[in-house]
């Protein structure tokens, strides 16, 4: 299932979503003209090593400086490919949306961050000795998806199914369509724990993360009522009422 449309409404424009896209696209952009060498230098500076980090917590230094965390940063906005990036962006610039409508710029600025860190933190404590670089927005637009289902779960995505070349189009609920997500999410992480080797280098446990995150934390950084207006009920989208259901 891909997801085309999100039908709860934003009142205000999503301008932190934009910076966000532009940033990944941008770095990306950056990342593809670098040669070989200096793309492998980059990654190993910019992206997340776990390995990195228990080396040095089983040396018992526990004090890791600013630069140390960094990575655990920067590797949200950087992308393994175009379509890395084009899934990210697309499911970013689907959801992302109507979560800085209600939690405000500020929040949502911080609450993506964190939800990333914590996708980094989660992706660290899973796969203590990779030395492959993680690196990728999934985590922290998965904590999206996370408060995007408390919030609003029984709101209707709409999403295509490709059948051969024939697009079929449905309208689910958002429990139900981010629901499967994460069992797969989990799914492939238990396996990548259990199979090493079939885990074909995507950083499952960073998306678990991410969303438990996402899901805890929303909630609580939502704008009251005195900083925004509720929707009347004739301010839905066409064919929706104001939290997305017909």
């Amino acid at each position: 299932m891909i997801p085309i449309r999100n039908a709860v409404p934003s009142r205000y424009p999503p301008a932190v979503t934009w910076m966000l896209i532009a940033t990944n696209c941008l770095v990306f952009l950056f990342q593809d003209s670098l040669s070989p060498d200096e793309l492998e230098l980059f990654l190993r500076q910019f992206a997340l090593i776990p390995a990195r980090y228990s080396e040095v917590l089983a040396s018992g230094d526990s004090d890791l400086a600013a630069a140390d965390l960094f990575p655990f940063f920067s590797m949200m906005f950087l992308h393994g490919g175009w379509l890395h990036l084009i899934l990210n962006m697309w499911t970013l610039w689907l959801f992302g949306p109507t979560i800085e409508d209600r939690l405000g710029h500020g929040r949502y600025l911080a609450f993506y961050l964190a939800c990333g860190f914590a996708a980094s933190i989660t992706h660290v404590i899973f796969n203590p000795t990779s030395i492959i670089p993680a690196l990728g927005a999934s985590g922290a637009i998965a904590g999206l998806l996370g408060c995007y289902m408390r919030l609003f779960p029984m709101a209707r995505v709409v999403v295509v199914v490709p059948i051969l070349f024939i697009p079929l189009f449905f309208e689910v609920y958002a429990f139900v369509f981010i629901g499967l997500w994460f069992l797969i999410q989990v799914m492939q992480s238990m396996m990548a724990l259990l199979l090493p080797s079939a885990s074909g280098d995507v950083a499952w446990w960073a998306h678990v993360g991410g969303f438990i995150a996402g899901f805890a934390l929303g909630p609580f950084l939502v704008r009251s009522e005195q900083r925004y207006r509720v929707y009347y009920p004739d301010e839905g989208v066409f064919g929706f009422d104001t939290k997305g259901r017909i």
